[in-house]
């Protein structure tokens, strides 16, 4: 349903009562929920939003917005849960589990066929048709999609696991996840372990040239590129019944939970971030730019750092805590604005901590399933024929609404001097001006007694006079040219009904920036909730609002990151000023 780009109708915070109405539904669809993980995951106090939108086939879906990620979404009155959520609850639903290879092609919105099914010892969990189930990979309870199952348990069974399997609705990866955090998928230890077996069976896996192509020939079906079903079937037995024949068991992998994990990272990125990047120069320190500039920089590559995720929820209180173990020492030198004033380099922890080979320093925007470097466009200034100056450039073969180039435009009126017998036979740095020239460059009141131009003037009027238009050229796409002069990013402040300070930042899309993407980006290195909606007043246009004064943050993402040029940038002055030194 997510494979593919979805509309945004509207984005708005939802009312207490919708909250304790959205509540009442979450406990009626998941009873196995208990009253204080309903209150977990449906907050009472925490931001929480309505989205509304639509689905690339036209479905009407809402979605439910906690901290930044999509956490329910509701069809046709049917509620479903988020792989952000399963990863909290992965016992929520009932589980089936396929092969890593597959998951792929469920992001590409493949169904899930029942050959592409890994049997457990323990059997097939039991379901109907209709149900909704998760589906995890070999060795990770981690949940990696959902999807209703399109025959009952038993059906499965006797049909010999043939056919189609389940009708996936959303997979990690796709772009309802995209439109969150893109945590990448956690590591959930899967209930019954036997290591020296697994090793030993994947061992065999990688040995056995057969097994590597029933990996590759599962039977999947789901759209191709055009909107087709495509299937892909193997002839093979299906490797349900080869992995059972071989007795295979799940990865054993880290048995932390996710908060344990996050909690780590947090500690590790600060630490290497007092280790490597920070100086006592650079004292005192805002702790939002310690976090934003500083941790974020030093986290590994393919891991995501989020304080939300973690038991600190916060970095004041995380901060807090590497206070009282003195390795730093936080204070609050402007109302509300903690800076980190002093470090103890030599602090047992900061002198032990050992560096990281590797980690990531620059920013990517995912794109599909894959993540790739985001280049600023080459954007040149075009020139537009309007209707009162075609005379001038028929002689050249242009009519009204040609598209020209700056120096084309020079050609054509250089040649049509020339040709005219208009270059001044005794000064030839002015051209004498013609009627068609009077009228095109001339106002009324000039044109009886302007008669000649230097060269230079002449030029100037002829653009001026012309329309703008604008090329946006992106590597390796085809050039988009339109008229009209391309709107800056456009970064405001606005004050809400809570006298809380909102940064808005609008015109992302004309510089190939996905609005999503950027929000996303920004609630992690900001710490502070991000929400995306319709731009007022402009079509098909999506703006971000980030709580607080991040233009700072912004300032460092487009200017130094995405090396966007500052000319097309407006509202970078209005950044919060930093903290004077002692």
């Amino acid at each position: 349903m997510f494979a593919k780009a979805f509309r945004v109708k509207s984005n708005t915070a939802i009312k207490g009562s919708d909250r304790r109405k959205l509540r009442a539904d979450v406990a009626a669809a998941f009873p196995g929920l208990g009253t204080d993980q309903v209150s977990v995951l449906v907050p009472g106090k925490e931001e929480l939003n309505t989205v509304k939108l639509y689905a690339h086939r036209g479905d009407a879906v809402t979605v439910y917005v906690s901290g930044g990620n999509p956490i329910l979404f509701e069809l046709e009155k049917n509620l479903y849960p988020t792989v952000y959520t399963l990863w909290s609850y992965p016992d929520l639903l009932p589980t089936f589990t396929t092969w890593p290879l597959v998951l792929e092609k469920l992001v590409g919105g493949a169904d899930l066929m029942l050959p592409g099914l890994v049997v457990p010892p323990a059997g097939l969990p039991q379901v109907q048709k209709g149900d909704l189930c998760a589906i995890t990979l070999v060795g990770n309870r981690a949940p990696v999609a959902i999807g209703i199952a399109a025959m009952s348990t038993a059906e499965m069974l006797t049909s010999g696991l043939k056919g189609r399997g389940f009708s996936m609705l959303h997979t990690y990866q796709d772009h309802l996840w995209r439109s969150g955090d893109k945590s990448s998928l956690p590591s959930i230890a899967p209930l019954a372990l036997n290591p020296p077996d697994l090793e030993k069976e994947k061992e065999s896996i990688t040995a056995d040239p057969a097994m590597q192509e029933d990996l590759r020939c599962l039977t999947l079906e789901g759209e191709d590129e055009n909107g087709g079903a495509q299937q892909q079937m193997c002839g093979r037995k299906s490797l349900s019944e080869d992995s059972n024949s071989r007795g295979l068991n799940p990865d054993p992998t880290d048995s932390k939970t996710l908060q344990e994990q996050m909690d780590e990272l947090l500690q590790r990125c600060f630490l290497h971030a007092l280790k490597c990047q920070v100086k006592k120069a650079d004292l005192p320190l805002l702790t939002s730019t310690f976090l934003g500039n500083h941790m974020f920089s030093c986290c590994p590559e393919g891991r995501q750092l989020d304080i939300k995720k973690s038991s600190y929820r916060k970095l004041s209180k995380f901060l807090q805590q590497m206070q009282q173990e003195q390795i730093v020492q936080v204070e609050e030198l402007s109302k509300g604005v903690e800076s980190i004033v002093a470090v103890d380099w030599k602090h047992p922890r900061i002198t032990s901590f050992v560096i990281p080979e590797h980690s990531p320093t620059s920013q990517t925007i995912q794109e599909g399933s894959r993540e790739q470097p985001y280049h600023p466009p080459d954007i040149k200034s075009l020139y537009c024929v309007p209707a009162n100056m075609t005379l001038l450039f028929q002689e050249s073969g242009h009519k009204k609404g040609s598209i020209l180039e700056g120096g084309e435009v020079r050609t054509i009126i250089i040649n049509y001097a020339k040709k005219n017998d208009l270059v001044d036979a005794n000064n030839k740095n002015l051209v004498k001006l013609d009627p068609i020239l009077c009228d095109c460059i001339l106002e009324k009141n000039e044109q009886h007694t302007i008669m000649k131009l230097p060269w230079d003037s002449l030029l100037t009027r002829c653009f001026e006079k012309l329309q703008p238009a604008y090329q946006v050229s992106f590597p390796g796409q085809e050039p988009i040219v339109k008229k009209g002069k391309i709107c800056p990013i456009d970064i405001s402040l606005a004050q809400r009904a809570s006298n809380k300070k909102v940064t808005v930042v609008r015109n992302l899309e004309p510089y190939g920036l996905d609005p999503c993407s950027v929000a996303s980006i920004l609630q992690q290195r900001c710490q502070a909730s991000t929400t995306v909606t319709p731009a007022p007043g402009a079509k098909d246009s999506l703006q971000v609002q980030i709580q607080g004064n991040q233009i700072h943050h912004l300032s460092r993402l487009l200017l130094e990151e995405y090396r966007l040029p500052r000319k097309y940038i407006q509202g970078l002055e209005k950044a919060p000023k930093p903290a004077k030194k002692k």
